[in-house]
């Protein structure tokens, strides 16, 4: 039996405005007891603070699978076309911050 008759087929409604995607370059994770949530922001020159685009809220056992199936396919990723650079950080611009510089209370370390 092929490996592949053995999985469930998913079939997706996308609507065309979800299908062009938002892009993020922040995401912000909390979690209580029962959910997680990720709320994806734009963090751009010229803006004031950074913008959340959307937020997802999920089970801590379907944010464990995510977890598992993104160290997947960064895995796989890599494998084929090397390694993921986290470069190094950039200089430091008036306006802008880096949220790893602030404690959980929000002051600057």
């Amino acid at each position: 039996m092929d490996n592949n008759d053995n999985k469930k087929q998913l079939n997706l409604d996308l609507k065309p405005e979800v299908a062009k995607g938002t892009y993020s370059n922040l995401a912000i994770i909390s979690h209580s007891h029962s959910e997680f949530i990720i709320d994806f922001a734009t963090m751009l020159p010229g803006l004031a603070k950074p913008e959340v685009q959307n937020r997802i809220v999920m089970t801590p056992e379907h944010c464990k699978r995510l977890l598992n199936a993104l160290t997947d396919n960064i895995g796989r990723y890599e494998a084929q076309f090397g390694p993921i650079s986290l470069g190094v950080p950039a200089p430091e611009q008036k306006g802008t911050f880096n949220l790893g510089d602030f404690t959980p209370n929000g002051t600057k370390s």
